[in-house]
């Protein structure tokens, strides 16, 4: 069997026990019969098949010698079936998968063998051992794989943690132009740590190229450019590594013995002329457009690397794909490859090829100096930062086709990787939406697909950072859209962001006025104020306090009810927003709705003599905002329950004397008017002011 579940099902849903158990045995000699384990997460492979070994013989006996199994029984089989279909399906994983992306993923594939071995544990819970005709050894051997399933611990391999942080240490010296002379050192670690995890022979480093190659196309759609590009860079370090480490022995015998370097070397090319030798060059160092030898390598999209003068001749004449795979490529970034450009020049050196010559054949020794002179101009900074603009340009064109036509699921990785693109950089930003993005974002908005909404709505919010799309945005017809997801998106984090969207466009004072002429959207605010997260919350709060500043906007605030719910997080620990809802009620008292409101509070006064204690410096200054307004025009109430309160008055003479400038002028003011009320509350027949 190949372990799939056979069609036969009973009433009950559970296999017939005959078959269960056939299924069980034969999955489990699946697992225990495997060849040739991966070197990463050994232990756990090795630790996991001596499971499996010790309930295949449970599996053997039970069918050798129970009839009908207890219920409970058929039920902790059937559950033990799934985790060793798990189990099977992960050490394939580990075992045909990439050694390199395996070892970078070690603690990942660590919690999954934890938490299968966990579910192994309860399986066995429920197993009545005392019910089957088992013999005295299965028994006790079940009974300790079942202890020690209960108390499995975490295990990660200290040794593929150390293997992983050398490996991420010579990637970025291998990329760092000033480790030139190490490229030697370098690659001599490297291949101590590919040898541990087994590629040891050229046709290892090829199967794990095509391994990588396998993992990066998987990615592609799901990891983003940021993880297939991390790939890529492991694609470029084994076949570079697989020329240097096996050519290393050849050029050793060529250095110990000049006849026979000379002799291999006659027969490579012929010498017409010191200035003139045709080299074989290695595959690895030719361009593939060209074939000449590559001067300035660097790497595309699609992880093949080229010259960089080639393939820049390639895209400027309007080609989006890659030349050697056929592959689109989703975005036009060149990155420079310097551990092939190093090792290009050190073969250079050892073939004594002056660097600003071709050297790949008389055809091609023959072309103009000029051709020549455009493969080694070296890239500064400002070509380098023209270049970068050119590449987000590029992506955020080709991004935005994407949204333009293509499908859902590829709306929503084009809406996601434009998203990450806008979360940071001005020019980003500007790039984006010059690439016209709002428009076919905005229309996104009302989306069904959850996460297309999410990426829609956090990406015009990442690109309303910068100051022109506001109105681009606000052009584009996108409040209404944004209302939308805040009162019903799909998501929280669409909700969240959509009340942060609000904020960061109602920053501009004209928008203030268009935004608060929607009643539904102080509405959805006062709304996710209520109900939502903490970061909801937050992104509600800071929306009105936006909004408030325009005092049109204030009476409609109030009149949604936010007061209520400012006051109420104000006692909420959980909410986290204690500053954020004091600015806006400092906000809202300066409207005379929003004054009669709050006075209607019975708690207020008492919280703010709080806060005044123990609120962040902002947090003070709006409570005495507060109760400065609360206590002038007529507020003789709430002066007297300050007098009342023995924690009023020394805490305002604290903030009078050492708080910021704007608490103490407020301090001293309120102090006066304290001390007002309490000279006629002594005078009652003085009616002066």
């Amino acid at each position: 069997m190949d372990g799939a579940l056979p069609p036969l099902m009973v009433s009950s849903g559970f296999l017939p026990t005959g078959v269960l158990l056939e299924s069980l045995i034969n999955s489990s000699n699946e697992v225990t019969l495997v060849e040739k384990l991966p070197f990463v997460q050994l232990k756990n492979i090795s630790t996991m098949i001596r499971r499996i070994r010790l309930l295949s013989s449970l599996f053997e006996e039970i069918q050798e010698t129970n009839g009908m199994l207890p219920p409970s029984a058929i039920l902790c089989l059937t559950e033990l079936f799934s985790v060793i279909r798990r189990i099977k399906s992960l050490i394939e994983s580990c075992k045909e998968g990439s050694s390199l992306w395996n070892l970078l993923q070690t603690e990942s594939f660590a919690h999954q063998f934890y938490a299968i071995v966990k579910e192994m544990g309860r399986a066995l819970d429920i197993l009545p051992l005392s019910l089957l005709n088992l013999t005295m050894d299965t028994r006790e051997q079940v009974e300790l794989l079942h202890k020690q399933a209960k108390r499995v611990e975490l295990f990660i391999d200290h040794r593929e943690i150390q293997r992983r942080e050398e490996l991420l240490h010579l990637m970025l010296n291998n990329g760092n132009k000033k480790s030139k002379n190490k490229g030697v050192t370098d690659f001599g670690k490297l291949r101590e740590i590919l040898s541990s995890i087994g590629l040891r022979k050229p046709l290892d480093y090829e199967e794990e190229i095509s391994k990588l190659e396998a993992e990066a196309e998987k990615q592609a759609g799901t990891g983003g450019l940021i993880v297939v590009s991390n790939i890529n860079n492991l694609i470029y370090l084994v076949s570079l590594s697989k020329t240097v480490i096996f050519s290393e022995e050849e050029n050793q015998t060529m250095k110990e013995d000049p006849k026979q370097k000379t002799t291999n070397l006659n027969s490579r090319y012929d010498q017409s002329s010191s200035q003139s030798m045709v080299f074989d060059i290695p595959d690895e160092y030719r361009c593939p457009i060209s074939l000449d030898l590559m001067r300035d390598p660097v790497i595309v999209a699609s992880g093949h690397t080229y010259d960089r003068n080639s393939i820049a001749q390639w895209i400027n004449s309007g080609h989006h794909t890659c030349p050697k795979s056929g592959q689109r490529l989703i975005h036009m970034a060149l990155i420079p490859n310097y551990a092939l450009k190093s090792l290009i020049h050190q073969w250079c050196q050892e073939k004594n090829i002056p660097m600003l010559e071709s050297a790949s054949s008389s055809s091609q020794m023959e072309r103009s100096s000029s051709k020549r002179k455009l493969c080694v101009n070296p890239i500064d900074h400002i070509s380098a930062t023209k270049a970068a603009v050119e590449a987000v340009k590029m992506t955020a064109e080709f991004l935005v086709g994407k949204l333009a036509t293509g499908s859902p699921d590829i709306q929503r990785q084009a809406a996601y990787e434009l998203r990450l693109l806008a979360k940071t950089g001005m020019d980003n930003r500007r790039i984006i939406a010059e690439a016209g993005a709002i428009p076919f974002l905005v229309t996104l908005l009302v989306s069904p697909d959850a996460r297309i909404q999410e990426n829609a709505v956090t990406a015009l919010l990442n690109l309303s950072i910068y100051d022109n799309n506001k109105t681009l945005i606000m052009s584009a017809g996108a409040i209404d859209n944004i209302v939308e997801v805040l009162q019903s998106g799909n998501t929280v984090e669409a909700r969240q962001n959509a009340a942060a969207a609000i904020f960061s466009l109602s920053i501009v004072d004209d928008y203030k006025v268009i935004i608060g002429a929607r009643p539904r959207v102080i509405l959805a605010l006062v709304g996710l104020l209520g109900e939502g997260t903490p970061a909801g919350r937050k992104d509600a709060a800071t929306a009105l306090f936006n909004l408030s500043l325009y005092n049109v906007n204030k009476v409609s605030v109030v009149k949604a009810g936010a007061i209520p719910l400012l006051i109420d997080v104000l006692v909420d620990d959980k909410a986290g927003i204690t500053d954020d809802a004091l600015a806006v009620l400092a906000l809202l008292l300066g409207c005379s709705e929003g004054l009669e409101e709050i006075r209607k509070s019975r708690v207020l006064v008492a919280l703010l003599i709080d806060l005044l204690r123990i609120g962040s410096s902002k947090g003070k200054e709006n409570s005495i905002t507060l109760l400065l307004g609360l206590c002038k025009d007529g507020g003789e109430e709430v002066a007297r329950k300050l007098l009342m309160n023995p924690r009023s008055i020394p805490s305002l003479q604290s903030l009078a004397a050492s708080g910021s400038l704007k608490a103490r002028r407020k301090a001293d003011a309120l102090l006066r008017i304290l001390d007002r009320c309490c000279s006629q509350s002594r005078n009652p027949m003085d009616n002066t002011a």
